[in-house]
């Protein structure tokens, strides 16, 4: 049987590091509100240069490295992102050249702050098919771009940065399962206007727009209905997870999960507070930060999961 294998991970952070007490000088916020409410104590925010693709080629450079192998070695690129470079061509296609492979399918997914499951999924099915050897997937956004610096309830939020990492297919357990859902109807919870010009109302601005109670709301409850599903199917008790890696929106959220699983916050993976919601590359980078420092360790069980505008939620059974 086939399984498909995380055989390395990466990340990229943007060179600016803004923390809440810089934030206050020109938002009317303050550290104590900011991280009372989120957890969040400081964001990376990038510049014009470190578009998706640029973050995205020098976490997937990481990725490949800690894989041992080349970029020749790549039979697919899939990335996730809600903030592409261009309408066209897509983003993948521009870390394709970047990276400077050529003749392999290439392609976005947008699935908001979930893309990276979802991306984890498409890959896994790939792999488990047979099909290609090699993926590499990618997390990335620069929410900074479309964040309002005058609303306070939303720019204190997001970050910037990329995940990645390369999938191998393995007759070994790797990716236990994935497990992927949506809902349509909570659509205006948390979206971003077109950015299209000839679309936009009055020109409205292509910023980030969330109903944070109704977010809070929901998330809590989804995450833990797709986290028992992960674990049911796979017929594993919790006391099986070595490690929670959550999507890095909001400490209460992750907190919430946590008490649910009966996992005690020292073995799950926690960076909101130092990156802040960077959406598609929160668990990526999560999950690399955990991997290099020694904490995620071979043959351990791990549990993904992220919810995001859509909504679109999910979550993976890994043992790594």
């Amino acid at each position: 049987m086939n399984y498909s294998r995380i055989l390395g991970t990466g990340s990229y952070l943007p060179k600016k590091m803004v923390t809440n007490d810089e934030l206050s000088k020109t938002v009317d916020t303050t550290d104590e509100w900011i991280a009372t409410r989120t957890g969040i104590r400081a964001r990376y925010v990038s510049n014009q240069e470190e578009t998706s693709s640029y973050m995205g080629y020098h976490a997937s450079l990481r990725a490949v490295e800690a894989a041992g192998l080349s970029v020749n070695d790549i039979d697919m690129i899939i990335v996730a992102t809600t903030t592409p470079d261009k309408g066209l061509p897509n983003t993948a296609c521009l870390l394709q050249e970047r990276l400077g492979v050529t003749h392999i399918p290439a392609f976005d997914i947008t699935a908001a702050c979930a893309g990276f499951l979802y991306a984890l999924s498409i890959a896994d099915q790939y792999l488990r098919g047979g099909i290609i050897k090699t993926i590499l997937v990618v997390g990335v956004d620069v929410l900074t771009a479309v964040t309002n610096w005058e609303d306070r309830s939303t720019c204190v939020l997001f970050g910037d940065g990329a995940g990645a990492v390369v999938l191998q297919v393995t007759d070994k357990p790797g990716i236990l399962s994935t497990h992927l859902h949506a809902d349509g109807r909570q659509k205006d919870s948390l979206t971003i206007p077109t950015w299209l010009p000839g679309q936009r109302k009055d020109d409205e601005p292509a910023y980030i727009h969330m109903d944070g109670r109704a977010v809070f709301r929901f998330a809590v409850k989804a995450l833990g209905q797709v986290v028992e599903e992960a674990l049911a199917a796979n017929n594993m008790p919790q006391s099986a997870i070595d490690w929670l890696i959550p999507h890095q929106a909001n400490l209460r959220i992750i907190t919430a999960l946590a008490e649910k699983l009966k996992l005690p916050l020292d073995k799950v993976v926690v960076t909101v507070d130092r990156h802040a919601n960077t959406s598609a590359a929160s668990v990526p980078m999560a999950l690399d930060e955990a991997v290099r420092d020694g904490r995620i360790q071979r043959g351990q069980t791990l549990l993904l999961e992220a919810i995001g505008g859509g909504f679109v939620w999910g979550a993976a059974l890994i043992i790594y």
